[in-house]
């Protein structure tokens, strides 16, 4: 989780740094607008990767829990071997 956060840092940044230079701001307000932007995409990505682990999480048990409800059933529908005499 803590890379996902440094990704969303480090693009932000790029972000901020990159509009606020086209702009021709001074290099102090680059710097800041910068900041502030890798701040806030370092915790929009840390709130998606979140949710994307998550829904990850949960599409596993639902395929497990698929395949051993399948299993059950084949399990159940085979006949059982007549005794030998």
């Amino acid at each position: 989780m803590k890379l996902i956060m440094v990704l969303g840092g480090l693009l932000g940044f790029a972000i901020g740094f990159g509009f606020s230079w086209a702009q021709g701001s001074a290099w102090p307000t680059i710097v800041w607008r910068a900041a502030g932007m890798a701040l806030l995409a370092g915790l929009l990505l840390r709130w998606w990767g979140r949710l994307w682990v998550k829904c990850l999480r949960d599409a596993y048990q639902e395929k497990q829990a698929l395949a051993s409800a399948a299993a059950a059933a084949k399990k159940a529908e085979t006949p059982a071997t007549p005794p030998k005499k």
